[in-house]
């Protein structure tokens, strides 16, 4: 019996090849996206396929599972699961920033419900897959033989498109893995401008345009050491966590946690699944229940949280332990020239696309220029065919057949072959005068279109400059905005890191209700308007201070009692414009009746600042603030009271500022801060001012240069008066008048120093809010009544008024404590004309 040849082999060797072999065979031909088309070998074999079917974005769909038998049977012999799995992939807008393939029917969620079977489904290539196969019929890229020799197959796309940052990657090979993050189209066009502007751009630089991952599910990523790791090495951690507000519930003091966006290929379903599984363990608390309300208009989880769970410890407990806030690993790995595995910086990955893009540029320009010259030479010919025309026609008629008729007109005439059969198949026509001027005028402008191409050949510049403009037509076209918000945390990630440090406005009420807002909740409007709402209000409730802060600032609250305590801004409830509130007494250790009458925001206790205090009866008083860097849960006394007095006024000061105090009856005292010496936290402090009977201080500010006293009515009525107008005077004076006060604008209820680039915020006791811009406001003398700013509904009128600095005014903001005292009398508001 003959058994073949037999081979002896050391089993040891033959298991490495043999291994080496397949692992290679998956690294290339399976796991590995492509640095230049950012496609594994499936995809580009999907997208090709359906090129070659004519399946266009204007075409009709076709069946998902007439693809992938055409694809199955041309190029990818592997099992159909694969390459249906790689389709529908492609079609998720949830997978890819994106999507390649516009599919209809179910194609999954992100729920992690399974797509259809492909007999159900339909699909065809998208709009912006069309940049990935434009011009790969003009020679720009390599085809090999497929898998059987019975067709070619392109190695790569010309990719016109930057796909493999666009859509990212991932794939598990032998020994190794890719990671790579989806980005925005728009920044990454703007990142390969910037590298083809200037070749010599870093990391960092780059980084001023690519912000970092843009993933197609949103999400927040927290800091950007990783993005900055991952730019400059290959290799990141970054930080993704849900997208998130809080939300009070429409009845009784609850709230809701409201989830909107999720972490990148997080699931919907199995995450709330995890929720529940830990709520029922005990080890997240404060929710009372969990439901998903999303619908085709977008995502909303809602987390329903116990009457007395504090949001934001839930929230961040939720972040702990679930999947609401995760790790991306970024290991930017790609097959370089086809066959090597790399891992890859961004400036590198960003150059090897435009290596990529120049050669196709290249290629398709040689293709075109050999195009118009074979064009040229034939319009050559029937240019001297034309100025030959009889004899041409003689020759060809004294000609048997065609071929001599051919060798005629090469031999008499010295035309190419290719010449002569553009003249033998030129029709009559072409004889017309119209029609021979024609060919001279292309003729004409082929000569153009050949010396451009060939600069442009000659010039690695200007083939440089092709690809600028294409990225900037890309961008244009479908660049769109970032979905994922990248906020700026380092370090070790605690629960202050967790919130963005943005500008707010923390609101009180009367009865103790707190909150805070986003600053931009209220927009802008013309004096004399009605507002919009500005809290939902209990029956007798009203908004007693409001204060402009940032999210990280420490919050000082001191109480009528002269006590002082302290939270973080972020602490308090984000609630919405109409929501009531959380009860202070729920955050802070305030006794029964005992109310805040001053809150201030402090960024650093470390500076060398003053607390300036003042009373209602007009008594004042300066502690450095380190003094109360340290605020123990139970309070520490501020400033000491006589009976019947109450702390009203709390301001920072530098240690040189000049105060002026107002009064409910229209007298204001401008003093030097010296006048007032340092003293401890128990000291009663000084006389500020001296007051009639009845009277009492309404306002207590700081002196700005140049700078102007806003004072404004119970009444809704207000004005501004130079600051200068007020002359410094010693204090324990009785200061001279601030506003006129009558019947119609009533007594004054707070005043404040502004500016012209300031917005002016008033709240009435009902909860109306106007924001109207400072210049606005009439600029008139002490002795005036003021013009309207806010017209008041029956039996309403001015509660507070707070100052939003603008940006270029921020610094001098955090010497603001933006609030204003409640005024406790006031009349029905008049008409709106100015008074005198």
């Amino acid at each position: 019996m003959d058994i073949g040849t037999v081979r002896q082999i050391d089993i040891d060797v033959e298991m490495r090849r043999s291994y080496l072999d397949y692992a290679m065979s998956v690294i290339v031909q399976r796991a590995l996206p492509d640095v230049r088309d950012g496609l594994k070998p499936v995809q580009r074999r999907i997208l090709y396929a359906m090129h070659e079917m004519g399946l266009r974005p204007q075409s009709r769909f076709r069946k998902s599972a007439g693809i992938v038998g055409e694809v199955l049977k041309l190029y990818h012999p592997h099992s159909d699961s694969a390459v249906y799995d790689a389709l529908v992939r492609m079609v998720q807008p949830f997978s890819l920033r994106y999507p390649l393939v516009e599919g209809q029917g179910n194609f999954g969620s992100v729920d992690g419900d399974s797509a259809a079977a492909m007999r159900y489904t339909e699909a065809k290539l998208a709009a912006i897959s069309e940049e990935m196969l434009q011009d790969i019929d003009k020679n720009t890229v390599d085809f090999k033989p497929n898998y059987d020799g019975e067709a070619q197959e392109p190695v790569v796309l010309p990719a016109k498109l930057p796909n493999l940052l666009v859509n990212g990657a991932a794939g598990i090979a032998v020994g190794m893995a890719t990671n790579i993050p989806p980005h925005n189209l728009a920044e990454v066009c703007d990142g390969l401008i910037m590298l083809i502007d200037n070749p010599e751009a870093t990391s960092d630089d780059l980084l001023e345009v690519i912000q970092g991952p843009d993933f197609p599910t949103g999400g927040v990523i927290l800091g950007r050491e990783g993005i900055r790791a991952a730019y400059a090495t290959g290799k990141g951690r970054v930080v993704i966590r849900a997208r998130t507000h809080i939300e009070e519930m429409p009845r009784g003091n609850r709230y809701q946690i409201i989830v909107t966006e999720l972490p990148y290929q997080v699931n919907k379903a199995a995450l709330l699944e995890k929720i529940a599984e830990l709520v029922k363990a005990g080890r997240i608390e404060g929710i009372h229940d969990l439901r998903d309300e999303s619908d085709r208009t977008g995502m909303r989880m809602v987390i329903e949280l116990k009457r007395d769970a504090q949001p934001q410890r839930v929230l961040n407990a939720l972040f702990k332990h679930t999947q609401l806030q995760q790790t991306f690993g970024v290991n930017m790995l790609a097959l370089v020239d086809g066959t090597q595995p790399r891992v890859l910086t961004l400036r590198r990955l960003l150059q090897l696309y435009l290596d990529h893009r120049q050669e196709v540029v290249r290629r398709r320009t040689e293709h075109e220029l050999g195009r118009a010259r074979r064009r040229a030479h034939i319009l050559e010919g029937l240019k001297i065919a034309l100025d030959h025309l009889d004899e041409v026609i003689q020759t060809i008629r004294q000609s048997q057949t065609i071929e001599s008729a051919r060798t005629n007109l090469i031999n008499r005439f010295g035309f190419t072959e290719v010449q002569a059969n553009a003249i033998l198949d030129m029709q009559l026509r072409r004889l017309a005068a119209l029609e021979r001027h024609k060919i001279e005028n292309e003729y004409r402008d082929l000569l153009k279109e050949i010396a451009g191409l060939e600069e442009l050949l000659a010039d690695p510049a200007k083939i440089l400059a092709v690809i600028r403009e294409e990225l900037v037509q890309l961008r244009d076209k479908f660049g769109d905005e970032r979905r994922t918000l990248i906020q700026d945390v380092s370090g070790e990630i605690t629960d202050e890191d967790l919130i963005p440090d943005v500008s707010v406005l923390v609101m009180i009420t009367n009865r103790g209700y707190v909150k805070r807002i986003a600053d931009g909740t209220y927009r802008q409007q013309h004096r004399g308007g009605r507002g919009v709402t500005g809290m939902t209000l209990r029956e007798e409730d009203g908004v007693h201070r409001i204060v402009a802060a940032r999210t990280h600032d420490s919050l000082l609250f001191f109480t009528d009692r002269g006590r002082v305590f302290q939270l973080k801004v972020w602490e308090l409830p984000d609630s919405g414009r109409t929501a009531r509130g959380i009860p202070v007494i729920n955050l802070i250790g305030i006794e029964p009746g005992e109310t805040i009458t001053a809150l201030l925001p402090v960024r650093d206790f470390a500076s060398a600042r003053y607390l300036f205090m003042c009373t209602r009866n007009g008594r004042v008083k300066r502690t450095r603030l380190d003094q109360f860097a340290s605020v123990r849960s139970s309070g520490l006394i501020a400033i000491g009271l006589e009976e019947g007095d109450e702390l009203a006024w709390v301001r920072l000061t530098s240690g040189n500022d000049e105060l002026i105090l107002v009064t409910e009856q229209g007298q204001a005292i401008r003093f030097k801060e010296t006048d007032v010496r340092p003293m401890g936290r128990p000291a009663a402090g000084v006389i500020g001012i001296r007051m009639e009977p009845g009277d009492r201080v309404i306002a207590a500010e700081v002196v700005q240069p140049d700078q102007d006293l806003l004072v404004v009515s119970a009444n809704g009525y207000g004005k501004r008066t130079a600051l200068s107008e007020f002359r410094v005077q010693g204090r324990g004076g009785q200061g001279v008048t601030a506003m006129k006060i009558t019947e119609r604008n009533g007594p004054v209820a707070a005043a404040r120093v502004v500016t012209d680039t300031d917005s002016i915020m008033l709240v009435s006791l009902r909860g109306m809010v106007i924001r109207v811009p400072a210049e606005q406001i009439s600029r008139i003398g002490r002795m005036t009544q003021g013009v309207s700013i806010m017209r008041l509904q029956e039996q309403d009128q001015v509660a507070s008024v707070t100052v939003i600095r603008t940006p270029e005014d921020a610094e001098m903001a955090d010497l603001e404590e933006a609030s204003a005292d409640t005024s406790e009398t006031a009349g029905a508001a008049r008409d709106e004309a100015a008074g005198e």
